[in-house]
């Protein structure tokens, strides 16, 4: 059993209470690998802000679970080294599909986990979710549960349909399960294509989709039911259209993807969602970077040259989001 607290992380619940009082959101940033790593750290040390680690299993199978808790151990200890003298780090499962999986996180230092049983009909998603509880509460991991479903493709994530959160079932879900957080579905999708052009609109001077609105209604009719209650939103990554580009001219083949407008993220923010996650424009800023260097310096093979440039561009767009989009600057000095 490796406690979290030995690797100097912590959980959620803190961090979690003062953003829905304070209006923000916690980032909770996707990563596979050590460019990545160091780009997050950088930007929340820089911005003092709280900052979630998410790690997918195909990402702990894809970097190793020995070396992601070393890592994590290494990352409070380079935030430390940058000036940030008390480091707000968690180390969380992202979208964990067993007891078995989130069980051996907590038992190898991570802070928190997400058991995501919106797949399986109700009472077995309470069943699932309420065991994940029992045995991570006794260690102080946090969990976050989930209900209703996200379309879209995300690691081993996929579905092709989304399914908004019923407000109706909420309270009781959360009362039964124990959950210290709820991820909830009103209308963000995983991955880079969020939307169909079917389900867009396009802009008359740009020519590019315009996304349907998020169900602000579901959101809200949430918060009535749990005021004050963590709210989390997953497939929240906005597809920046200058990295779309980038890779476009530069050999790629992107087309038509869309993700959600940050003014909308910005709006659920100053709400009870205090975490949202952010994977694919971080994929987009790294293979944006890489392509342009490739096309121009073919001869580059060393990877320092093309992985450099991919993390300052990652760590632009962390910054960016969180000044500028989640609010979750300063608030952790």
């Amino acid at each position: 059993m490796v406690d979290y607290k030995s690797l100097g992380l912590v959980n959620t619940k803190e961090m979690f209470a003062k953003a829905v009082h304070g209006g923000y959101a916690i980032p909770a940033f996707n990563f596979n690998n050590m460019e990545q790593l160091q780009a997050i750290i950088k930007a929340a040390a820089d911005t003092k802000s709280p900052v979630i680690l998410q790690v997918s299993k195909g990402a702990r199978n894809y970097a190793n679970a020995i070396l992601l808790r070393y890592m994590a151990q290494g990352a409070v200890e380079y935030a430390k080294s940058l000036g940030w003298e008390h480091p707000q780090i968690v180390l969380h499962l992202d979208h964990g599909d067993s007891f078995e999986l989130c069980k051996d996180c907590v038992d190898n230092g991570f802070s928190s986990v997400m058991i995501d049983g919106s797949h399986l009909p109700y009472e077995e998603n309470v069943a699932l979710t309420k065991k994940v509880c029992d045995y991570a509460h006794k260690y102080g991991v946090t969990v976050e549960g989930e209900l209703g479903v996200l379309a879209g493709v995300e690691d081993e994530v996929s579905s092709d349909h989304h399914t908004y959160t019923d407000p109706e079932e909420v309270v009781d879900f959360v009362t039964r399960t124990g959950v210290d957080s709820l991820a909830i579905s009103i209308g963000t999708s995983h991955g880079a294509y969020k939307f169909t052009p079917e389900q867009c609109t396009r802009d008359p001077k740009t020519g590019r989709l315009v996304p349907p609105p998020l169900a602000f209604d579901v959101l809200e009719g949430v918060e009535a039911k749990l005021p004050g209650f963590p709210i989390v939103l997953h497939g929240s990554s906005s597809v920046p259209q200058e990295y779309v580009d980038i890779i476009n001219e530069n050999g790629g083949k992107l087309p038509n993807a869309i993700g959600i407008p940050e003014e909308e993220l910005r709006k659920a923010a100053k709400m009870d969602v205090c975490k949202i996650n952010i994977d694919s424009d971080s994929r987009l800023a790294m293979t944006a970077a890489i392509r342009k260097v490739f096309e121009e310096k073919p001869a580059e093979f060393d990877p320092r040259k093309y992985l450099g440039p991919a993390r300052d561009e990652m760590e632009k767009l962390y910054k960016h989001k969180i000044e500028n989009v989640l609010g979750s600057n300063g608030k952790a000095e």
